[in-house]
C-alpha cells in the first residue's frame, strides 16, 4: 500500500535584497535608491556599454547624497578607463594581444592603448 506524502506549506520565496553601498544596509530590493555616477575604473564583463558609469545604490536620499558626493569629487582619468577596458579584455582571452587585435577588441585606437599602458604603469604599486 503507498502512503500519501502530508501537505508541507510551500517556503516563501526569499525577496531580493540589495546594499547600501554607504552602510552596508541589507534591505528589500524594491526600497533601494539608484544613480549612475561618472567612474573611469568602472567596467565590467557583462556590460561594456556601461563603461565609465558606477551604479550607486543606497537605502535612502541622504546616503545616495553622500555617494554622489564622494564620486564628483573624485577626477575622471580616460587613460584608467581604456586601461580597465584593455584589462577586462586580457583577463577574459588571451594575456597578450599585437596591438592591432587589442585596438580591435577594446575599441581604442593605437595611441589611446599607448596612453592607457603608460597610466597603468606609473600607477603600479611599488615593490617590496
Amino acid at each position: 500500500m503507498w502512503k500519501r506524502r502530508k501537505k508541507t506549506a510551500n517556503p516563501r520565496p526569499a525577496l531580493p535584497l540589495e546594499l547600501c553601498d554607504l552602510c552596508g544596509q541589507v534591505f528589500p530590493e524594491q526600497e533601494a535608491v539608484l544613480c549612475h555616477v561618472p567612474d573611469s575604473s568602472a567596467v565590467a564583463p557583462e556590460r561594456p556599454w556601461s563603461d565609465g558609469l558606477r551604479r550607486l545604490t543606497a537605502c535612502g536620499e541622504a546616503h545616495l547624497d553622500t555617494l554622489r558626493e564622494r564620486y564628483r569629487r573624485r577626477p575622471y582619468v580616460q587613460e584608467e578607463l581604456w586601461a580597465a577596458k584593455i584589462d577586462r579584455v586580457l583577463m577574459h582571452g588571451p594575456s597578450a594581444l599585437p596591438l592591432e587585435q587589442l585596438a580591435c577588441r577594446t575599441g581604442l585606437h593605437a595611441p589611446e592603448i599607448r596612453r592607457a599602458v603608460a597610466w597603468h604603469n606609473e600607477h603600479l604599486p611599488p615593490l617590496p
